[in-house]
């Protein structure tokens, strides 16, 4: 089994607020374990941000989809950890998502470790 470190980013999402837009998708035959994942406000005033993972190996039939954090202030010129030390183990297909209060406003930065 090979394991790379990887950084994912995407710069002003959501591009719709109350769309959440997907940072990260665990690739086919790889398990992810999710290092970090830093949200910052581009905004000029505060905003709220959610940040979802959906996880499709936890029932065949039907997608489970959970909130990490909800609607979460970020202050202006501010960021926010939203692992804080703890580690997310996710499987192939599983979805990291982004929301914002406002389109375009948050910059994601994530860094996990693919296993393959």
């Amino acid at each position: 089994m090979a394991n790379t470190f990887k950084l994912k980013t995407n710069g002003a999402m959501p591009a719709s607020a109350g769309t959440p837009d997907t940072l990260y998708t665990v690739p086919a035959s790889t398990t992810a374990v999710v290092v970090g994942l830093t949200l910052a406000n581009i905004h000029t005033t505060s905003v709220t941000a959610t940040v979802q993972i959906v996880s499709t190996t936890v029932d065949v039939e039907t997608n489970e989809t959970v909130s990490v954090v909800k609607d979460v202030p970020i202050l202006v010129g501010s960021s926010l950890e939203t692992m804080s030390g703890n580690k997310y183990i996710l499987q192939e297909g599983d979805v990291i998502k982004i929301d914002c209060s406002v389109s375009a406003k948050i910059d994601a930065t994530l860094s996990v470790m693919e296993i393959t």
